[in-house]
């Protein structure tokens, strides 16, 4: 259910493209998980940072039905190119033809595994990095994916409040929560790195390589 803030924010942000509409529809349709969609607001932010990061390589580690995909490919330059990673196959058939709708299906390469071992056949740098899989591995993701990077790289970490649980009092046990709280507490106490969390629906940690 959309709160009043958050209907707001929607109103008052650009709206999603017909074939973002269309990637919707089909999420909740075709799974079981349509929440964990980026939704209108955060994929509109993706547009516009990867329009002023102005990548040409951009690695995204999650891409569920390709939603946060396409978002960023409207914003990519001529040229520019993401790699995204998915460990469902099952879903290769909605999101390619979620590209072809929304006409990216030039600018991206899908890799369809566990995340954990592509990364490790990926050659950097890349410029930008989205990440929003599994969240018990986001350390392990961070440690990975950063010889990627080069100085000035940004990196955008999704759902890193996790509802609240990292802040709860006493924090949650589950895997999830545990992995959420320490990737935070990784990234707050990383010396090489510019960060800052936005609250932003479930959480976005901006963070940027020095």
């Amino acid at each position: 259910m959309e709160t009043p803030l958050e209907k707001y924010l929607r109103e008052h942000s650009d709206a999603q493209s017909q074939a973002l509409d269309w990637i919707v529809r089909q999420t909740h349709i075709r799974t079981n998980y349509p929440q964990m969609l980026s939704g209108s607001v955060q994929g509109a932010l993706l547009t516009m940072l990867v329009k002023l990061v102005k990548p040409r390589r951009v690695l995204e580690i999650g891409c569920f039905t390709g939603y946060s995909t396409v978002c960023m490919a409207y914003g990519l330059t001529e040229g520019g190119h993401i790699d995204s990673l998915e460990i469902n196959e099952e879903l290769e058939y909605l999101i390619l033809e979620g590209f072809e709708k929304a006409g990216v299906k030039d600018r991206v390469t899908m890799h369809f595994g566990d995340a954990k071992k592509t990364l490790g056949t990926l050659q950097g740098p890349y410029d930008l990095v989205f990440m929003d899989a599994d969240k018990r591995d986001y350390c392990a993701y961070y440690e990975q994916m950063k010889p990627l990077l080069h100085s000035g790289s940004l990196i955008l970490a999704d759902d890193v409040l996790w509802d609240g649980k990292v802040y709860a009092d006493p924090v949650p046990g589950d895997a999830q929560t545990r992995g959420i709280v320490a990737f935070n507490d990784m990234i707050a106490a990383d010396p090489t790195v510019e960060k800052v969390l936005l609250p932003l629906r479930d959480g976005l940690y901006l963070i940027r390589k020095v």
